[in-house]
């Protein structure tokens, strides 16, 4: 029923601004071409160090940020020149392609009031035809974004297809994401027609064949299978998963499916090919030390939040 069960393992992004890390992991570094999956939050801190919590310009190849938000909002800009503050129920989706710069502030106070702020990052591996294209952004209000209800349950679909659901959100290979919440004793199954999928348990908890998992857990489920998942209290879930891309390297925020390209855009980035978002490039975060090769397996330097 159940291949793997990860647990997410704390990372601080900056003082006060911790997350919970749960792709890449050791045993499983993909789900379907997922490749990357942060939850932060609730940020709980006070005004005057909410320019601590700021992720500086930054640069991405090979992939797609994809970014969620339960609550709070962010402001992102990219070497584009796109501005775009994003709030719950929307999405931010930005394809690296060839490589693009972009940063995440949070410049409203409000935003953190009550730990208000609390969002879900997620990287999504291109393929390899697609992964030297040219960058793009694309920010998804929440009336593009399909809306289910039953006795129990709500659900968004963010991106993909399942249940007979789909929507705009351009996508480049097979892949479902959903958010899922589910009152106490609602039961959930997995979207079927793909080989790999997940579930992330954001909030409450779930019973699966008899065994609870809680908060900070991502359930990774047998091919073939369809499990029944059974809130035993108001939960929030996340939905993930797709067809497999194949082998791909990842380097802190650089994601390739060959070597040689990981090792070019770290070139890049320190020789300022990649450009900085126009209106906002006083300041970036420069190439982390280069302790590790890019690889498919061993631990890459610390990714950004997006």
């Amino acid at each position: 029923m159940l291949d793997l069960i990860i647990d997410a393992r704390p990372a601080a992004l900056a003082p006060g601004f911790a997350v919970k890390r749960i792709l890449p992991y050791r045993l499983r570094r993909m789900l379907g071409p997922f490749i990357f999956m942060d939850h932060a939050g609730p940020v709980q801190v006070a005004p005057a160090q909410m320019p601590n919590l700021d992720v500086l310009p930054h640069p991405h190849i090979g992939l797609s940020t994809v970014s969620y938000l339960f609550g709070g909002q962010v402001t992102h800009r990219d070497s584009l020149g796109v501005e775009q503050i994003i709030r719950p129920g929307e999405v931010n989706w930005m394809t690296a392609g060839s490589g693009i710069a972009h940063s995440e502030r949070f410049e409203d106070p409000a935003a953190l009031a009550g730990g208000a702020l609390e969002m879900l990052q997620t990287w999504v591996a291109l393929p390899e035809a697609d992964e030297e294209q040219a960058p793009t952004f694309r920010n998804y209000q929440p009336t593009e974004l399909p809306i289910f209800t039953d006795n129990g349950v709500w659900m968004r679909l963010i991106a993909g297809e399942a249940f007979g659901l789909n929507n705009g959100v351009e996508t480049h290979s097979p892949l479902f994401y959903l958010h899922v919440v589910l009152q106490t004793g609602a039961r959930f199954g997995l979207p079927r027609g793909y080989p790999e999928r997940g579930a992330y348990v954001a909030k409450g908890s779930v019973e699966v064949n008899g065994r609870v998992y809680t908060p900070g857990q991502l359930l990774v489920f047998t091919p073939g299978l369809d499990p029944v998942l059974i809130a035993r209290e108001p939960s929030t879930l996340m939905l993930l998963g797709g067809e497999p891309l194949g082998e791909r390297f990842i380097w802190w925020n650089f994601v390739s499916s060959r070597r040689e390209r990981i090792e070019q855009a770290k070139a890049d980035w320190q020789a300022g090919r990649i450009l900085l978002p126009p209106n906002d490039n006083q300041e970036f975060v420069p190439l982390p030390s280069d302790r590790t090769r890019a690889a498919g397996t061993g631990s890459p330097p610390p990714q950004a939040l997006s």
